[in-house]
């Protein structure tokens, strides 16, 4: 009897050891950054703008969805950022006929009369950018085969080298029609989708469309991990060769949004019964070290 009271409490001061030693480890990554830029959402309406710009239309990939600056599209509700898609038809602003020339690789936009989707994506492009840190968003995510939400980055110089570049980090992907995963991938010059050479990890999720996780990377000259709800999943090293392979040493921004259909998301097909559909967020956090 003795024995097993004396081994209960050698294992409740193990516990307790373990536990000093988490919240310890926890406390220096806290000391180490600093917050520097967050949306906590604590108001109600558009979101702010002095935080967060509109991509509006169409914009990429062969996405089936309209991207609008709608209330109804996107907003700050009790507390949360609420990105919105719909089934629902809209007027291409872009359109202009289906014989209309452009020889560039977002020829499809002009000749689209009429979009089937609306959503929103959301973006710090010119209001706010950031080289290195902790970057991390609490979301809940939208559910249903079609639907692509994303939370990534792009490099500040696109417009002057193209994509990729520039650089692209995908804090998360999903996708509808895998629901139990979500993707964490860089795209570069050298690693890239368009030549299968992406340098990305999927890792399993639970309950993604019913409780809130953690999605964040931590960004420094030497590395990339990225992580779920605290957990690193993928860590990519710089190589240290040129900027094909590592264009992060340069400012990027944020872009929140839900895409409907395109190349990864609509693999699978669109199921029109499961709109509407929000993501949800909590809130969006950036630290960089001290």
């Amino acid at each position: 009897m003795l024995r097993r009271f004396l081994y209960f409490i050698i294992l409740i001061n193990l516990s307790l050891l373990l536990s000093c030693k988490e919240d310890k480890k926890a406390a220096i990554i806290a000391d180490n950054y600093k917050l520097v830029w967050t949306d906590e959402f604590d108001y109600t309406g558009k979101p702010d703008p002095t935080k967060w710009g509109y991509e509006l239309g169409f914009i990429r990939n062969n996405e089936k969805q309209y991207y609008t600056d709608s209330l109804k599209n996107v907003r700050v509700d009790n507390g949360y950022l609420i990105i919105e898609a719909h089934k629902e038809r809209i007027a291409n602003k872009d359109f202009r006929s289906e014989s209309f020339k452009d020889k560039s690789w977002l020829h499809y936009i002009p000749k689209i009369e009429t979009a089937d989707y609306t959503s929103a994506s959301l973006t710090t492009q010119d209001l706010a950018e950031w080289t290195y840190g902790k970057i991390e968003v609490k979301a809940k995510l939208p559910e249903g085969v079609g639907l692509w939400p994303a939370i990534w980055m792009l490099g500040e110089n696109k417009a002057e080298v193209g994509w990729p570049k520039c650089g692209e980090i995908d804090i998360m992907e999903h996708v509808g029609y895998e629901k139990d995963s979500i993707f964490g991938t860089i795209h570069t010059k050298a690693y890239n989708h368009m030549i299968g050479t992406q340098r990305g990890k999927k890792i399993f999720i639970d309950k993604p469309y019913n409780e809130f996780h953690i999605y964040s990377i931590e960004w420094t000259p030497e590395k990339m991990d990225f992580l779920l709800d605290d957990v690193v999943y993928n860590h990519i090293e710089n190589e240290h060769k040129t900027t094909d392979e590592w264009p992060f040493d340069q400012n990027f921004h944020f872009k929140l949004n839900i895409a409907i259909g395109g190349g990864l998301g609509g693999k699978k097909g669109i199921d029109d019964s499961v709109f509407p559909q929000q993501m949800v967020i909590d809130y969006v956090r950036v630290y960089q070290i001290k």
